[in-house]
């Protein structure tokens, strides 16, 4: 009897192998296709982005940072000799921040498209939104503050939308 179990070990051994082996395999190929289509998409927004930004986004930095009441978005040179993309950083910021105050987030809209994460709820909530632009010697920042936890919600998801689709361009 004992011999009977030994081998039905040792048969189904191999099976075993190669079923882990093949989930593996499996596995990895969705991961790498992930991988891809992030790096498609992320190429995507930065050819976007050229569109909507003036600056250099391979010079500059940008930094999502989610707050308990809101966030604080910044956008710096990597090299602090860059005073045109200071300037240029500079303006966009104040523009954006002009059309946030007003509830047009078509910017980053054209950008990451319509259905990017926390959008819509940002621009229905606007009113209810606080935008203040803070220029920095290295470039500037926007801080936004909210009361309704819903709303810094969607800020905060609309932050991390951002950092993925920026890739190595934020933090």
């Amino acid at each position: 009897m004992k011999v009977n179990n030994f081998r039905n070990i040792h048969f189904q051994q191999p099976f075993l192998w190669v079923a882990i082996l093949f989930v593996a395999a499996f596995t990895g190929a969705i991961l790498y296709r992930q991988t891809i289509a992030l790096h498609q998409r992320q190429a995507k927004v930065a050819l976007l982005g050229a569109q909507v930004m003036p600056f250099d986004l391979e010079r500059t930095t940008h930094h999502f940072e989610a707050l308990q009441d809101g966030g604080l978005q910044t956008v710096v040179v990597d090299n602090p000799v860059e005073v045109e993309q200071v300037k240029l950083i500079q303006q966009h910021l104040q523009k954006e921040t002009a059309k946030f105050q007003a509830g047009d987030f078509s910017d980053p809209a054209a950008i990451h498209g319509d259905t990017m994460p926390g959008l819509k709820h940002l621009m229905s909530g606007y009113r209810d939104l606080q935008v203040e632009y803070t220029p920095l010697p290295d470039g500037g920042q926007i801080r936004y503050t909210a009361q309704h936890p819903n709303l810094v919600s969607a800020l905060h998801d609309w932050f991390a939308a951002q950092r993925s689709d920026h890739g190595h361009h934020a933090r």
